[in-house]
This record gives C-alpha cells, structure tokens and sequence, in this order.
C-alpha cells in the first residue's frame, strides 16, 4: 500500500487515508455482473446525493424508482406495493482504490470494510426500500426513496423477509 500516491485522482485522498496498490477499476475482473435495470433519482450530481438512505427518507424532493430491462420482467411477478426490498446497486462513479479511509464526521481513519462510503473495491451498495407501485410490463417499480445517482445501474433485487432477515428473527 502506498500514501498519496501521484496519479490522477490523488488530490481526492485526505490526510490519514491510504490507497490500495491495487486499483479495482484498471483490472479485468474475475466476475462478470450484469445489470437488471437502473434507478431513477432526482440526483444528477454526486453532490445532490443524499449520504444515506435515512438521509434520503428525510429530504424527499421528487420520485424514485426502479427500471427493469425488458429481459428481467417476468422476475416481478409476485412483488406487491407495499412490499420491502433489497436492492443492491453498482456505484459506477465511486473510487475503488481507497483502504483506509478519513470521514468527515470521524476523527481518526476506518478500514473500508468498516464503513459504508461508497469509496471499495467493488462499489456494490444496498438499500431496503418499500414498493409504493409495480407496473410488471413497464418494468417499473415505484421505491421510497434512493440515496443513488440517477441511473445508477441495478444489480439485483431481493425480498426482505423478516423471518430471515430480521436479527431476531421476525
């Protein structure tokens, strides 16, 4: 791992922080993800995103949703308003080479598998969000709230069961 190395970018990592020697992004993977859909936000600049999805409950400025490719809609049936979801997305703008990160609301650095900063090795994020509408054949799911970029792409979407889910178990 080095500090503050000189690349571009390099300027983005705050004092304590320590990027990977590895980049995530300049290597060929090892999987292969395909995308669902994506997520419709009012969002348009990283800077409007709200830090989280309470974040994103509290300042609800437009409407949110879900938009399934053509291929993945026969996966919705079964899914009511109402209903909560996990959805997990691919933050395609988020750096993927920082390991030791500095938070503005922290005082001391955190490993990244200690924080939930969009800023990984694989920007995978989750949220649990509440199906207000479900259009199967438009392949639109109405959520909540988001706290992603507008046209974030989807990776998967999973049904909250509290049964399972739920630490104590529903």
């Amino acid at each position: 791992m080095t500090e503050n190395p000189a690349r571009c970018g390099s300027a983005d990592i705050r004092d304590g922080e320590i990027r990977s020697s590895r980049d995530p992004a300049l290597e060929a993977g090892d999987a292969h993800v395909v995308f669902i859909g994506r997520i419709r936000t009012p969002w348009q600049e990283r800077s409007e995103c709200p830090k989280n999805m309470r974040q994103a409950r509290e300042n609800i400025t437009g409407a949110f949703h879900l938009e399934i490719d053509e291929a993945w809609r026969p996966g919705l049936a079964g899914l009511a308003a109402g209903d909560y979801l996990h959805i997990l997305y691919w933050m395609h703008q988020a750096r993927r080479d920082i390991v030791l990160q500095k938070p503005r609301h922290r005082d001391t650095p955190a490993g990244v598998f200690s924080l939930r900063s969009p800023v990984r090795p694989n920007p995978v994020a989750m949220a649990l969000v509440r199906i207000t509408s479900v259009d199967p054949a438009a392949g639109i799911i109405g959520i909540d709230a988001s706290d992603a970029l507008d046209r974030t792409p989807l990776v998967d979407i999973k049904p909250y069961l509290p049964s399972i889910d739920h630490p104590s178990g529903g």
